[in-house]
């Protein structure tokens, strides 16, 4: 079976109304939109999702990174790795658009983080839905932060720190 190439993501979001509109023409209201100075900070519930209460996203536009962390429904529930996604972002004004580049890493807590996504990023190339400079860029941009992450010793919070974020990670 193979992997099915999609056209390319891209989401919006109106930092003055906060909302999120995605390449689906479906659209979310922010429970958070926060521009830093560092990006943007936004959480979003996600009621459609059993395990999954809400989607937590910051943006770092100078790293080209979207960085994303599912809070689980219950308190025992499992949460999946966070996950950082090599993307483009264009702010314009209180907009900001995000071009998702099909290739990231998945972090889990303390442990060594693992590229994900490469089948559908190489549908993508193959297909002529990504095009050869963004190829490049997602290859750079994940093979950068994955470097910059082990001289961190996988602590995200330590990695933030580097990015000017003084935060924890996952969000509390």
């Amino acid at each position: 079976m193979g992997t099915v190439t999609t056209p390319q993501l891209v989401d919006s979001i109106d930092t003055h109304t906060g909302v999120r509109s995605y390449s689906s023409g479906t659209t979310r209201q922010l429970t958070t939109c926060q521009v830093e100075t560092w990006g943007l900070r936004v959480e979003a519930p996600t009621p459609e999702d059993p395990f999954v209460d809400s989607q937590v996203t910051w943006l770092f536009p100078d790293a080209g990174l979207r960085l994303t962390h599912e809070r689980p429904r219950s308190r025992h529930g499992r949460g999946a790795p966070s996950t950082l996604t090599a993307v483009r972002v264009r702010r314009d004004g209180r907009s900001w658009r995000t071009t998702d580049l099909l290739l990231g890493l998945a972090v889990p807590g303390g442990s060594t983080p693992r590229i994900v996504r490469s089948e559908e990023f190489a549908a993508a190339v193959a297909g002529r839905v990504l095009r050869a400079e963004d190829a490049d860029l997602a290859l750079r941009t994940v093979h950068r932060t994955l470097e910059e992450l082990s001289r961190h010793r996988h602590d995200m919070t330590a990695w933030l720190a580097s990015h000017g974020v003084m935060a924890t990670w996952p969000p509390q």
